[in-house]
């Protein structure tokens, strides 16, 4: 047993809580039974607004014990990221993503383009599986799965551009190949060098 003293630490705690705002709604008595009721559905619902009524009580029936809620004096309500923010989360961190994928098909001299419309797919793909931005991960090597294994194979990729059928048909990318390229590559490995100078037809 080590003893340390948590005076000057500060704790932070979060959770997505599914099912804390029907626990919420049956203490207020916004329930849809009875004549005359507004039945909502789940999409119509702001359970944010729900939250705002939380109480300690509320935890306590969810299945946090007592003495862990006593010490969280101050509780938060964070909304779900919506579609700008995952694609900012994907594209614009100094280790996001996208800039991943592209690092390393740079080091096959392969331009990786992700257009927005493909972007705007997988962070749909995110949403709808509600797993928010580590969804993320996942989405983008499904699609990348295969191009990584492909394009490193094929000396003559300049660019890959990723589209939206791509992402949600499964799609091959749009390539553009150069012959130029491929011999270039076959002059380097046997030290040839380029002749300079006008051609004459």
């Amino acid at each position: 047993m080590i003893q340390i003293n948590t005076e000057n630490i500060l704790f932070i705690c979060g959770g997505a809580f599914e099912g804390l705002e029907k626990i919420i709604n049956e203490r207020t008595g916004k329930k849809g039974i009875g004549f005359g009721t507004k039945i909502e559905s789940s999409k119509e619902i702001n359970k944010y607004e729900v939250f705002q009524e939380l109480l300690p009580q509320d935890l306590l029936k969810f299945g946090l014990i007592p003495e862990f809620i006593g010490r969280l004096p101050i509780i938060a309500t964070l909304r779900d990221l919506d579609k700008q923010a995952l694609i900012k989360i994907a594209t614009e961190p100094k280790n996001a993503l996208i800039k991943q994928y592209k690092k390393l098909l740079e080091m096959d001299n392969v331009v990786l383009d992700f257009n927005r419309e493909a972007l705007e797919a997988i962070v749909d793909k995110a949403i709808e599986r509600k797993t928010g931005a580590r969804g993320l991960r996942s989405i983008i090597e499904e699609i990348m799965r295969d191009i990584m294994f492909e394009i490193p194979s094929t000396s003559n990729i300049s660019k890959c551009t990723i589209t939206k059928e791509t992402v949600l048909d499964k799609k091959e990318p749009e390539l553009i190949i150069e012959e130029r390229k491929q011999e270039e590559k076959e002059l380097k490995k046997r030290h040839i060098p380029r002749k300079k100078g006008k051609e004459t037809a």
